[in-house]
């Protein structure tokens, strides 16, 4: 399908009116005054340039090196994390161990409240009881004795 518009007008150019100011003239003079000025300062922004770039680059360095130093020793860093750390598992491994005691004593109250042979057994050695026919021995406790003074002990 070919679609073609004839018959269009053709653009005309009309006269210049007299005290009618020529646009086109008045902008090519703007653009040589802003590229003369553009070429007076242009030294001066490539310094600015230059010294923003340089300070953006410290920036970052100096951001990057207080961030490391956060990280690894701040409040919340990785020291503090890993003497946190062995902390947790030190109180796991004496919470297991006292968890284990407790199960123990709960077995020997259990025993001794229900186990006959269990209540025997405690009562010969902590009451000293005996059966009939049966008799107990009890060994007198040890004396400490005390080491002698000396006289160079004193001095």
């Amino acid at each position: 399908m070919d679609i073609r518009i004839t018959g269009l007008p053709k653009i005309r150019v009309l006269p210049k009116r007299e005290g009618e100011v020529d646009h086109a003239a008045s902008l090519f003079h703007a653009d040589e005054v802003a590229e003369r000025a553009i070429r007076k300062i242009r030294p001066g922004l490539i310094s600015i340039f230059g010294v923003q770039r340089r300070l953006a680059t410290i920036s970052v360095l100096a951001l990057t090196v207080w961030l490391f130093v956060h990280v690894t020793f701040g409040a919340n860093g990785m020291m503090v994390y890993r003497a946190k750390r062995a902390e947790v598992l030190n109180l796991q491994k004496e919470i297991d161990s006292l968890q284990k005691e407790n199960d123990r004593y709960s077995k020997q109250i259990n025993d001794l409240k229900t186990d006959p042979k269990t209540i025997e057994k405690e009562a010969r050695e902590q009451l000293h009881y005996a059966r009939p026919g049966e008799v107990v021995y009890v060994a007198p406790a040890p004396v400490n004795a005390e080491p002698s003074r000396t006289n160079s002990a004193q001095k």
